[in-house]
């Protein structure tokens, strides 16, 4: 046990927030999503489970110890809903409010996708949660450490 880290945060999941730099992107999804065969071709290689959470409450966690990028537009992208590209789901409001949390400035963007899985593989590592709500998907930017 670690003082300051959450506890859902595993070993795996603290040396992936620690190993990435500045611009790297974490792709967090939901239980549906093809995270193995996606997480394979990431930068790390590495799909990271936190079992029992949603993406709202493995969010928060890994928000305490990442900083979202401040030198772009949206920090954060979400899959779209097929067919309703401008759709917001209660998920994706939610995980707006806690990135917002900790940088009110902060934007999201939305993905088709097909788009999403190839911006997945090209991410850094993948988390996967038990999110069982639909388009759980989420792309975040990590940014600059100036503490």
């Amino acid at each position: 046990m670690l003082k300051g880290i959450p506890s859902i945060i595993s070993a795996d999941l603290l040396w992936v927030l620690r190993a990435m730099g500045h611009g790297d992107v974490l792709a967090i999804v939901d239980r549906n999503f093809p995270a193995h065969s996606v997480a394979t071709q990431t930068v790390s290689g590495k799909l990271v489970t936190i079992d029992g959470v949603n993406d709202t409450q493995a969010i928060k966690a890994i928000l305490s110890l990442y900083p979202l990028d401040t030198f772009i537009d949206q920090q954060i992208q979400h899959m779209q809903v097929v067919g309703e590209p401008d759709t917001q789901l209660e998920v994706h409001t939610e995980v707006l409010a806690e990135c917002k949390a900790v940088m009110p400035e902060a934007n999201m963007g939305s993905i088709e996708r097909f788009a999403f899985y190839e911006a997945a593989k090209q991410s850094f590592a993948v988390v996967q949660t038990s999110e069982d709500r639909p388009y759980g998907c989420f792309l975040l930017t990590k940014g600059v450490v100036f503490d």
